[in-house]
């Protein structure tokens, strides 16, 4: 495919589609961290942030940055889709793969997005910062892609003149992310911890310690399929490597008792645990109609049987990419049409099904398809 940054936005979004993302792939630790993110937040000096700037101000911010993205070594293989340009579902498309934020989805304009094809690395701009830089690695890697963006910044910060204090650091529209404007975050899959009903605890001492949990599509979003976001709270009065320690810590603390649930389920549980996820498996290969939420609990469980040692003939990248594919955006991108709420139930189904039982899925609607809607 051209790889060329100023490609028609459809041909990008059918390039996703059908390619999974580097993060989707098995990495370190990754029973339990599915994948690992640093974003850094950044500002131009020289004009207001995005929520004081007017229209034009916005668009030509975004046209500056996309010029010094275009010269960076690093970021050869990228793509340019500005927001105003694209319809309201494949923005949710982009949401659903983790390239932008729900927010990045409202008043397009000005917007963008520059991504490389792999999905590894995604820069909003005129989010809430003219910058959102992040990103994302397989498993529990946070070095690596701390290594990676780092770089990247600064050799950005050669072609850019970021808004900067000497005495606070990166300046930010939101006072929590001043100082290294750094958020770390790692997506972990904590299904014993909350089938023991040991999550709520665990959650409240993160925040004690000034870290924050949420759901598989960050802030606002609720923990489906038992997926946790943990990141870092605030920025300001550390360094990057400080605040690497800190989650990579806390992290490690978190994989200890997720470990020792899950042990404990296998001695005290092992039957309760092992039909469990036999049915989950069961109801995946062979339901007609599911929603989203019970999609999600269903490829939990079948995610915990492969991390156990239980399912075989699965492999893990195939239940990460299902967590993503099953999504509203994604069904309705699959189709080539608007579902309605029925009609994604169905070909989330018929999509399940087909993948799990090893088959290829079918371009339109089956049978059961046409006689439902």
């Amino acid at each position: 495919m051209n790889l060329e940054p100023r490609v028609d936005p459809k041909d990008i979004i059918d390039y996703l589609l059908h390619h999974q993302s580097r993060w989707l792939a098995p990495g370190p630790r990754s029973d339990i961290v599915i994948s690992s993110r640093i974003r850094l937040a950044r500002n131009l000096s020289n004009y207001p942030f995005p929520h004081r700037a007017q229209d034009k101000d916005l668009v030509e911010a975004r046209e500056k940055i996309y010029s010094a993205l275009e010269r960076l070594d690093r970021f050869r293989d990228r793509w340019f889709i500005d927001m105003e340009s694209i319809a309201p579902v494949d923005r949710q498309f982009l949401v659903e793969r983790h390239l932008i934020s729900y927010e990045h989805t409202v008043d397009g304009l000005g917007k963008g997005v520059a991504i490389t094809p792999d999905e590894g690395v995604s820069i909003m701009v005129n989010e809430e910062d003219h910058l959102r830089m992040q990103v994302l690695v397989a498993g529990f890697d946070l070095e690596q892609a701390w290594d990676e963006i780092n770089l990247m910044d600064e050799e950005l910060s050669e072609h850019l003149e970021f808004a900067f204090s000497p005495e606070l650091g990166y300046l930010t529209a939101c006072p929590t992310n001043t100082g290294t404007a750094m958020r770390g975050s790692l997506m972990m899959h904590l299904p014993a911890l909350v089938i023991t009903k040991q999550i709520n605890r665990v959650l409240q001492t993160i925040s004690q310690l000034n870290f924050t949990a949420r759901g598989l599509y960050g802030e606002g979003t609720q923990a489906f399929g038992n997926i946790f976001q943990i990141s870092n709270q605030s920025c300001l009065g550390y360094s990057e490597a400080e605040l690497l320690g800190n989650i990579n810590r806390i992290a490690k603390q978190i994989i200890g008792q997720e470990e020792t649930a899950r042990e404990k389920l296998i001695r005290t549980s092992r039957i309760m645990l092992e039909d469990r996820i036999w049915r989950a498996y069961g109801l995946l290969k062979n339901a007609r109609i599911m929603n989203s939420a019970e999609a999600l609990e269903y490829l939990s469980m079948v995610r915990l049987g492969i991390d156990l040692g239980l399912i075989k003939e699965v492999q893990l990248k195939l239940i990460n990419d299902l967590f993503i594919i099953i999504q509203p955006a994604h069904l309705q991108k699959i189709s080539g049409r608007r579902l309605s709420s029925r009609q994604r139930d169905i070909k989330r189904a018929n999509i399940l099904r087909n993948r799990l039982n090893q088959t290829f899925i079918k371009p339109d609607m089956d049978q059961e398809e046409r006689g439902n809607v």
